[in-house]
């Protein structure tokens, strides 16, 4: 990263993620497109300089569930984005195309991240008016909350947690000019808005006590202090402990500025370094954050980076590379130590050791160097002071490895790489890098490096394969070349058929049983806590990738703060990763290796009833989320089945379908993994409950095949009530579709299976379904004597939920008689019934319908003010279906009252809902709109009737 300054003219574009996606000149904001163009360029933007693979930009905006067009949309989206670049940005920032990739090709001092990183790289170390000015300009570069205006779809915490330490550092400056008084009140807001923000609070109990307000100092301690033990069951953190008993002691040092010490010069010049890699790819943008560390010396203290990392993601040859290329920089030599943190052979280097070693570099005789550690630091301390030394500290296995060999001022600039995050010398003021996997491009030139270019198109598409199978690890990536080099009668193909079997990928990415991926994994897991290593094992029985707290709870039979816990200590160690707040994901390899062992984890783990529990809990989870969709009419109540189980806070219908949505995947996971398990009993309930969410937001292909394993399982399970209720959703599924009519035999089935329940309920949805599938037939009067059968038995039952659904139903029926008229009265009391019972979603349909009613009968107003309210409702719940369908509804009124403009709009906008579900009913729409007269006709036109 290179130094920063805000561009001054009124000329100059800003691109910005800080706020609204948008450029802006001066005082003009220039935006792009809908939430989809702009959540692209955000990538891109986060991205900058770096290739963004349209795999990734696809799962991203689609959140892993595309549409067949998904592809040819980005491409669209790039097209709009590149003209509205040439227009915004004339001879700028440009999109690159690499292969499938895409790269923003942009000054990065022109995007207001990268800016605001820069100056709060340059803020550190500077004096108190320096720092204020310089972090008050970055705070200024915040709009509004990041990427506040795509729709969720991109994700970056990290913008947020570079707010939140801008804000900190900017109220440090403040506090040390003595501004404690101009602070309080926004301190106070900030304490307010973010109660757990530790040092927040730290700063406000410190200007309180510099403002004379020692008492209420005391008390926001306490406040914390308490609802820290309540709601997060932890204590606060040494350095705000360590404040409150000064702020208790009335310590009056709390009042003074830290004093400057004066350097000192050294002696020698080491040059420590070993050999940099070869074959380095991909890892621009990495290094040029390095680039940004040596900017950010100052002279009165050393600045300090942490890469860290998993095993295998090019750490040690990031910081050797980088400082190869950059020994120039620091004429008073380099310094490099392998601390043995994770050495499977040998214990960790002890600091009094490495520091003998520093001291025997920089020119201390062996009979000088200090027996006591304390003096060794000092000495070393005193020798660095004043001089421009680089300090690469490899491997380190925690901070308390490292401190005593930081310098203690100058311009030192210290490097250390571990596979922990060394959180305590991040709290010290150390910058923090986290190496993620390479790019699929960069991927492959590692391994064309070690094996060669690819002869030929096959060989190049086997390429990409096995870049996808070694996790775009750079170890595994190097070690898949070398087989590939040592037995040339092997082709690519031939290592990847090998490598595609999971059970043995790990044994295939290994070259003896100390090199390897398997290898380096092991060492890092000898460290874990013995509770973090059986969460480690149990998550290789999880089938999916992404996995929240509440799941990992009752993996381990834990409680949601114990797996909170063991998850936080597995993300230090980069055996999973936190990707939003409480949810984690695993690397693919890591997986892997955490599946193998599950024998090996203490007492052997019993993976099918780990299992079994993990099913529960996504029963309990996906039921409490459904019924914020619509009324649950099944009798199916996981919650009182596993009352122990914690679920997740889902408080309303928003907050539950991005549970859904977030969980898809993973739900149809689980499915298949219990399914194979044989747990069919569980396996059953989840298909039900889980596709009650593609009842609200369809889709086929994963609909159906859910449907299929579960009525599969309920058979297994020889489960009747199982089996009637699986086939409904099954029914249910294939009307959705235009698909209904093969399904009577099913829907004959499920009411077979209903009589000999002896059950009226079961019975009523059975006899529903049967009628649907005649209605899809076409078979209309048998359709409407079944529902009217059906409502029978849902009135003696008492399901008002059912009752209507059957009266929706029943007018439906009387409309494909062609007696519209006939069909009213029971689409009203749909209507009523369901808002009777809250089901919003529902509510949308049966308006929908009535609206359709009312248009058919001439009543032109009601039927707008119905479609009108439908769309509303669609739209709000989420409903794209129903949104189409309002949609359509509203367009046949439009245009029967003369207005073909907003007729063709509704239709265009119907036909684009329709083709994103993948609906036949797309085909209508798009004749309907095709019949329309070109022009509208004139507003004084009386209305047509149909």
């Amino acid at each position: 990263m290179v130094e920063t300054e805000t561009p001054e003219s009124a000329e100059q574009v800003l691109f910005r993620v800080l706020g609204p996606v948008c450029a802006t000149r001066g005082d003009t904001v220039h935006a792009v497109g809908g939430p989809g163009a702009r959540a692209l360029l955000a990538m891109l933007l986060l991205d900058a300089g770096q290739s963004v693979p349209i795999a990734r930009i696809v799962d991203v905006l689609w959140n892993n569930e595309p549409p067949t067009t998904a592809r040819t949309i980005v491409q669209g989206y790039i097209s709009r984005l590149r003209k509205w670049l040439s227009d915004v940005d004339p001879g700028g920032a440009v999109i690159e195309t690499e292969g499938s990739d895409y790269r923003l090709v942009v000054d990065p001092r022109r995007v207001d991240v990268t800016l605001a990183r820069s100056l709060l790289a340059r803020a550190r170390g500077r004096g108190s008016a320096e720092r204020a000015e310089l972090l008050g300009r970055a705070q200024a570069l915040w709009r509004g909350p990041e990427l506040s205006d795509i729709d969720r779809r991109v994700r970056a915490p990290e913008l947020t947690e570079l707010r939140f330490t801008v804000i900190e550092a900017r109220i440090d400056a403040d506090l040390d000019l003595g501004r404690h008084d101009e602070v309080m009140g926004e301190l106070a807001a900030l304490v307010d808005t973010y109660p757990f923000r530790e040092h927040f609070t730290a700063q406000f109990v410190l200007a309180l006590y510099r403002g004379g307000r020692r008492a209420a100092a005391l008390e926001v301690y306490q406040r914390f202090a308490r609802r820290a033990a309540a709601e997060r069951g932890i204590e606060p953190g040494v350095a705000l402990r360590e404040l409150h008993s000064r702020v208790l002691r009335d310590d009056t040092g709390l009042l003074s500025q830290p004093t400057v010490v004066t350097p000192r010069v050294g002696l020698l010049t080491p040059a420590e370094l070993p050999a940099p890699p070869r074959g380095f790819a991909g890892r621009e943008p990495e290094l040029a954050w390095l680039d940004g560390l040596r900017t950010s010396a100052d002279g009165t203290a050393p600045v300090i980076g942490v890469v860290a990392g998993p095993a295998g993601i090019g750490k040690s040859a990031l910081a050797v590379l980088w400082g190869s290329r950059n020994a120039e920089l620091f004429p008073d030599g380099v310094l490099h130590v392998a601390m043995r943190g994770f050495d499977p052979r040998r214990p960790p280097l002890d600091p009094a050791e490495a520091l003998a070693r520093f001291l025997l570099a920089l020119g201390v005789a062996v009979h000088d160097v200090p027996a006591e550690v304390g003096d060794r630091a000092a000495l070393y301390r005193t020798l660095l002071a004043g001089r421009r030394v680089l300090v690469v500290i490899d491997d380190a296995r925690d901070a308390e490895q490292v401190r005593p060999l930081l310098p203690g001022g100058g311009t030192s600039l210290v490097l250390v790489t571990s596979r922990r995050r060394l959180d305590g010398l991040v709290a010290d003021g150390a910058r923090l890098l986290v190496l993620d996997i390479l790019s699929a491009a960069a991927a492959e030139r590692v391994v064309e490096h070690v094996a060669g270019a690819p002869r030929d198109a096959e060989e190049t598409a086997a390429r990409a394969r096995l870049v996808e199978l070694c996790g775009y690890l750079p170890l595994a990536l190097r070690i898949a070349g070398a087989r590939l080099v040592v037995r040339p009668q092997w082709t690519t193909t031939d290592l990847v058929a090998e490598l595609a079997d999971e059970r043995g990928r790990l044994a295939g990415l290994g070259l003896d049983d100390e090199t390897g991926v398997r290898a380096a994994l092991d060492v890092t897991v000898r460290g874990l806590a013995p509770e973090q290593g059986s969460a480690l094992a149990l998550l290789g029985v999880f089938p999916g990738q992404w996995f929240d707290v509440h799941a990992v709870a009752a993996l381990c039979g834990t409680t949601v703060a114990g797996a909170r816990e063991r998850l936080h200590g597995l993300a230090e160690s980069f055996l999973v990763v936190e990707v939003d707040a409480d949810l984690f994901g695993v690397h693919d390899l890591v997986r892997l290796f955490a599946r193998d062992q599950l024998d090996g984890a203490g007492e052997p783990v019993d993976a099918v009833a780990a299992l079994r529990e993990l099913l529960r809990y996504y029963l309990v989870a996906a039921d409490s989320a459904r019924r914020h969709l619509r009324t649950i009419p099944d009798g199916l109540t996981p919650a009182t089945d596993f009352p122990d189980l914690a679920r997740p806070d889902l408080p309303d219908r928003a907050a539950a379908l991005d549970w859904f949505e977030r969980e898809w995947p993973t739900l149809l996971a689980c499915a298949a993994a219990g399914a194979e398990a044989g747990c069919h009993d569980l396996v059953w309930r989840l298909a039900r409950i889980a596709g009650e969410y593609r009842r609200v937001r369809p889709r086929r292909d994963d609909w159906e095949w859910l449907v299929g394993v579960g009525l599969d399982s309920a058979r297994a399970a020889g489960d009747g009530r199982g089996e009637v209720l699986v086939l409904l959703n099954r029914l249910v599924m294939l009307s959705r579709f235009g698909a209904g009519p093969e399904s009577v035999a099913d829907a004959e089935r499920s009411v077979t299976i209903a009589a000999d329940l002896d059950d009226p309920h079961i019975l009523a949805m059975a006899y529903n379904g049967l009628s649907s599938a005649h209605f899809t037939a076409r078979r209309y009067r048998e359709a409407l004597a079944g529902y009217e059968r059906a409502l029978e038995l849902a009135q003696r039952a008492g399901n008002r939920g059912t009752e209507a659904n059957l009266l929706n139903n029943i007018a439906q029926a009387h409309l494909n008689l062609d007696d519209p008229a006939a069909a009213v009265a029971p689409q009203r009391a749909a209507v009523a019934a369901y808002r009777e019972v809250g089901d919003l979603g529902f509510v949308g349909l049966a308006l929908a319908n009535l609206a359709e009613l009312e248009h058919a009968t001439g009543e032109f107003a009601a039927a707008a003010a119905h479609a009108d309210e439908a769309v509303s409702l669609a739209e709000l719940n989420g409903q794209t279906l129903t949104e189409a369908f309002g949609r359509e509804v509203l367009a046949r009124v439009r245009r029967d009252l003369g207005d073909i403009t907003s007729a063709r709009r509704e239709l265009e906008l119907a036909v684009a809902l329709y083709e994103q579900v993948g609906s036949p009913l797309a085909e209508s729409a798009v004749a309907a709109l095709n019949s329309l007269p070109p022009d509208s006709l004139p507003p004084d036109s009386p209305p047509t009737r149909v």
